[in-house]
């Protein structure tokens, strides 16, 4: 089923609503504590299914599941709200009764314990969509902010693993050799969930045009991400901001690898990601273009891609490629690997 033609589709010089809005990777705080209705911001901006974090290679694997069994639960508890994503024929069932969609991704493979095995039963869990490094290197693959290093052999049977039990293969936070190793081995598409042209980011978090080629090689997407500092920004992120970066993908790729991913990440008081405790400046040093932690810089909030959809109307885009920028080309890619 083509979800999109199920919806109220208007268009003018400023307004359109997408057949399908989808956000590849969203944070909320990695507490069971977090108060789901941090997810009514993306409600309100018209989103269809936003694949949310929920653990990354600094987390110890029991915190990572109070976290998962906490948002299951809470999901499950507002029926009328959400629906937790477990397959793909499931997004054309939240869209039909007005639901927001929501499956969760992993930030790196330190939880996997060096056994593929460990995908599926992660997998089960409602996890959608994996990395494998978070900025540094690991025993599976390396990390954007340290030294260069190939996929091992244990992350080409990694790869190999996330392909064959319904995961997207991420390369978000991946190192570049180890991101071009993941794209040459896996069967299925590759995304960037949430990163942003090196060239207008700046930032070594951000991929180069060589990467961006790869990944639209492999029939992936790139998800524009809203996180200021990759954006870069000298304000909130804003329309205008991450139509500069969607103009800039779309000419080297093509408008079928180009998609949303924002990276917001709000903070709740009493909560923390972190109740074991975790060097900051080990995962994001000061000397890569870091402020105090990772946060400290604003993101492009939810309830504006109303505003971006009809501003990417306003400058120029036809409606079918409104459609693919903002859901339809990440739907096809979960269609391909869940």
């Amino acid at each position: 089923m083509n979800v999109a033609t199920t919806a109220q589709q208007t268009t003018s010089k400023h307004t359109y609503r997408p057949g399908f809005v989808w956000d590849a990777h969203a944070c909320l705080p990695l507490d069971p504590n977090t108060p789901i209705d941090l997810l009514d911001k993306y409600v309100a901006g018209n989103v269809d299914y936003v694949c949310v974090n929920v653990g990354m290679d600094m987390n110890t694997i029991p915190h990572i599941l109070r976290v998962i069994a906490a948002f299951r639960a809470k999901i499950a508890a507002h029926p009328d709200k959400y629906m937790q994503i477990e397959k793909f024929d499931d997004l054309a069932i939240a869209k039909s009764k007005g639901l927001l969609g929501v499956g969760f991704d992993l930030e790196g493979s330190v939880m996997l314990q060096d056994m593929p095995d460990m995908v599926p039963v992660f997998a089960k869990l409602g996890v959608k969509q994996i990395h494998f490094a978070y900025n540094r290197n690991n025993s599976v693959a390396g990390g954007c902010h340290d030294v260069d290093m190939p996929l091992t052999d244990l992350g080409r049977d990694m790869v190999k693993s996330v392909n064959a039990n319904g995961m997207i293969m991420d390369c978000s936070h991946t190192g570049r050799q180890s991101t071009l190793d993941i794209m040459a081995v896996s069967s299925k598409p590759v995304v960037f969930s949430h990163a942003n042209p090196k060239t207008l980011g700046g930032h070594e978090r951000c991929v180069d045009d060589d990467l961006i080629r790869a990944c639209a090689d492999t029939g992936g997407v790139i998800g524009i991400c809203g996180f200021q500092r990759f954006i870069k920004s000298p304000n909130v992120p804003g329309v205008p901001d991450m139509i500069r970066h969607i103009d800039y993908a779309v000419k080297l790729v093509g408008v079928d690898h180009v998609g949303i991913g924002l990276d917001t990440m709000p903070s709740v008081p009493g909560t923390t990601d972190f109740p074991d405790g975790v060097d900051r400046a080990y995962y994001w040093p000061a000397q890569r273009g870091y402020g105090p932690g990772a946060g400290s810089a604003a993101v492009f909030d939810p309830r504006k891609l109303p505003a971006l959809a009809g501003g990417l109307i306003t400058a120029g885009y036809s409606t079918d490629d409104v459609d693919k920028i903002m859901g339809e080309n990440f739907m096809r890619v979960a269609k391909e690997s869940w």
